[in-house]
């Protein structure tokens, strides 16, 4: 066995890293129906990288009844927001759920 792969737990940085998901925030619009009329949605996602987030969103928002979504901006949330909706999404994606928020 090689205990130098125990060096990320000493400093405890690498190990916290690892356990702290990112949290995504991706911003686009949708409809429910193909070529309907496309409103404001933003989702909150935990994933390894940008395009498992993507992926994910977009099988979130089909499951939820979207037929059409166009993302325009993809980014990494550093903090909870303070504010609702998005607190409460966040800690959703903390817990592994996918948070849409849709503007009807």
């Amino acid at each position: 066995m090689n205990s130098d792969n125990d060096n990320s737990s000493e400093s405890g940085q690498h190990e916290d890293e690892a356990d702290t998901p990112s949290i995504f925030i991706i911003i686009g619009q949708t409809s429910r129906r193909k070529g309907g009329e496309m409103k404001p949605v933003h989702v909150l996602i935990a994933a390894p990288d940008d395009d498992t987030a993507v992926r994910l969103c977009l099988d979130a928002l089909s499951a939820k009844g979207f037929a059409e979504a166009d993302l325009d901006q993809i980014g990494v949330l550093e903090d909870m927001p303070d504010e609702e909706p998005h607190a409460s999404a966040y800690q959703g994606a903390m817990e592994g759920e996918v948070a849409v928020i849709a503007f009807e």
